[in-house]
């Protein structure tokens, strides 16, 4: 197995911070970690000189490549190096291209510039930001076979679905000059030969890549001296100040994404303090929960708050009135009165909401990557496309009746002024009796969503373990409710008088200049949101600090990997062992877990993947912390300098306080049990 590096930066450009490059600190890196090969790919640069002085100096496969903004992303592009004058002047022409942030080159300005394709390393951003957008990636589909991803959760999940790209793994790192640790994300593969052309028939065989060059993807490594751990569940134990906190810490500055559990940062210590924090971080959840359940609301709100029944009503009004009086006055009628234009209505400019939403959704469907298989089974892609460019053809057609609509009726308008100027006759008010109509149909289906939103219901329950999430809807009882979700020093007595009667209830709210338009959504209905424990009663303060640990743990799986640190220490046997034991267990079949632990129902019990144990040692009259590592079964747990620790005593040391202490307590529970 050959261990690759092929996205690294060594210069500055408008896509980075600053930072001065070093060949030392390259060769270090190189060196440090056992490297095969390297590929120097800067953001839409590459610099001949400084590559050619790379390579002499590193010793080992050094490719030159480019990082190219390309559709919306970012991807590597990586060369042979048989002539790099030539690809300098490739590499010259995106240079002149993207110039800006936010410039970024096309499939056919790719093409024209490197020609065919099939004679490069082809690495999008695959499961990292940015990603290169659907449209870009279907463009080149054919000349990739790899798509890099940004952390081992991501590289699993990819190399598990046979749907998804071969997923690749690298530092992403800029080699400077100042560099307190060095990368540890690598790929390795199984590959003779280190060339392009070997490298793509290797990346078409998921089985011929891998985290790690012994264990497949079971083990990856997490620290720059090679230290490894599982793509599971992880145990990490050690006696008093011998590191774990450390590791952990030195962890959560490796890995971006990273879900930290602190020790104690769940336990109720203030009590007041700790019931504030609870309940802030409960109306947080609350009000995501509440925005994301009344957007369409909010949508509808937003269409009724330019709704002026009143106003609409006096239009028609004074429309029939000018209607009568002029049917009334049709045989005084003059040559002005008499023309055509005198009575002549505009033209009515439609907006086009509907195709513009519709061109919307036939993108959506072209660029859609999730569910690309369901969508061409049932669909034609370039069938889609040619549909899609018809929507915008005739997108632009009516574009151009709006302008010219606009233009005549502009004509219309000026002409009625001069007819009416020279006229006595009544002209007939101009009034949109459709839209009108609308409107009060408009209304009449907002009062009725109004008034099933405030119906008393239960509308989400979510389960984690043994507590529950219960969200409700109803009624406000009364004007102080209102006052308190809006959290302002305002009166809602005469809005509230009108609250079963939705929208004189929104005129009413729109005459009180204290509330923001944007928040109207929030006065309709009253939202609860309580944890119930098993037996369905409110959460106690104890239970609280429980069920926030779960909510913790279940809220890691949108991250890439998750760190507890000594739950013990704040909770019982018997919740570990049952909900926090079986929800860890659960997110390790997904995502890369580790627990610190000094107790057996967490570090045993468990089941664990792999073991980590931090010890702190005296070498040469100084303190050296050192970690060891293995699988629970092994009888040695080995460092990464090779020294070694027989797993069953560090195991019943951590977990038991050594074999005579174990073996007092389980006479002690025979005794009882006897």
């Amino acid at each position: 197995m050959k261990k690759i590096d092929l996205h690294i930066h060594t210069i500055a450009t408008i896509s980075d911070n600053h930072f001065d490059f070093s060949i030392d600190n390259f060769s270090t890196y190189v060196s440090r970690s056992g490297l095969d090969a390297v590929a120097v790919t800067n953001h839409n640069i590459f610099d001949r000189h400084q590559f050619r002085e790379i390579r002499n100096a590193l010793g080992i496969k050094v490719f030159p490549g480019i990082e190219i903004n390309y559709f919306g992303g970012h991807l590597l592009l990586i060369d042979e190096g048989e002539d790099i004058d030539a690809f300098t002047r490739k590499t010259d022409k995106v240079s002149d291209k993207i110039q800006e942030i936010g410039d970024y080159l096309t499939n056919v300005e790719l093409i024209d510039i490197f020609g065919d394709l099939n004679n490069y390393l082809i690495i999008p951003h695959y499961e990292k930001g940015p990603p290169v957008n659907a449209a870009g990636f279907d463009a080149i589909a054919d000349f990739v076979e790899a798509g890099e991803v940004d952390s081992a959760k991501k590289f699993i999940r990819c190399i598990k679905d046979d749907g998804k790209l071969t997923p690749v793994l690298f530092s992403d790192a800029k080699i400077s000059d100042v560099m307190d640790r060095f990368p540890s994300r690598h790929t390795y593969v199984d590959c003779g030969d280190l060339s392009v052309t070997r490298l793509k028939e290797c990346f078409r065989d998921k089985a011929k890549v891998a985290l790690s060059p012994d264990e497949g993807n079971k083990l990856f490594s997490i620290f720059d001296d090679g230290q490894r751990i599982s793509t599971g569940l992880n145990v990490l134990l050690g006696e008093r100040s011998s590191g774990k906190t450390h590791t952990l810490n030195r962890i959560s500055k490796e890995i971006d994404g990273c879900k930290y559990i602190r020790q104690f940062s769940l336990v109720q210590q203030d009590e007041g303090d700790y019931e504030r924090r609870f309940n802030d971080d409960l109306t947080r959840r609350k009000s995501v929960f509440i925005d994301s359940y009344l957007a369409e609301f909010k949508a509808v709100l937003n269409d009724i708050s330019n709704v002026d029944i009143t106003e609409n009503h006096a239009k028609v009004e004074k429309y029939v009135r000018s209607l009568l009086k002029s049917a009334a006055e049709v045989e005084r009628r003059d040559a002005y009165s008499n023309t055509v234009l005198f009575s002549e209505t505009k033209f009515e400019i439609s907006q086009d909401e509907v195709l513009v939403k519709l061109i919307e959704s036939v993108r959506q469907l072209i660029e859609n990557i999730e569910y690309r298989d369901v969508i061409e089974k049932h669909l034609d892609l370039s069938s889609l496309r040619n549909l899609a460019c018809e929507l915008i053809e005739s997108l632009w057609g009516k574009a151009l009746l709006k302008k010219k609509r606009g233009f005549v009726n502009e004509m219309i308008r000026d002409v009625k002024q001069g007819l009416r100027i020279r006229t006595s006759a009544t002209q007939v008010e101009e009034v949109d009796l459709y839209s009108c109509s609308l409107d009060d149909r408009k209304v009449a289906k907002f009062e009725s969503v109004a008034k099933e939103l405030q119906k008393e219901s239960v509308i989400s329950e979510e389960h984690i373990q043994v507590f529950r999430i219960v969200a409700r809807k109803g009624p406000f009882n009364g004007p102080g409710e209102i006052k308190t979700v809006s959290g302002l020093r305002t009166a809602f007595s005469k809005a509230y008088s009108y609250y079963q009667s939705p929208y004189p209830y929104l005129l009413e709210l729109r005459k009180n200049d204290a509330l923001s338009p944007s928040e109207y959504f929030k006065y309709f209905a009253k939202f609860t949101y309580e944890i119930l424990n098993r037996d369905g009663f409110a959460v106690s303060g104890g239970e609280r600090s429980e069920f926030r640990l779960l909510q913790e743990i279940n809220d890691s799986q949108n991250h890439d990997i998750l760190l507890i640190d000594e739950p013990e220490s704040s909770f019982d046997n018997i919740f570990l062992k049952g909900e926090v034991n079986e929800m860890i267990k659960d997110i390790s079949k997904v995502m890369p877990v580790i627990v610190v632990t000094h107790n057996a129902t967490v570090g045993a019990s468990i089941r664990p993947d792999y073991i980590l144990y931090a010890s702190k040692e005296m070498e040469n009259g100084a303190v050296s912390y050192r970690l060891y590592s293995g699988y629970p079964t092994d009888k040695e747990l080995v460092s990464t300098d090779g020294k070694t620790l027989r797993n069953f005593d560090v195991t019943l040391n951590a977990l038991e306080a050594g074999s005579e202490t174990y073996k007092e307590r389980r006479r002690g529970y025979e005794a009882i049990e006897d």
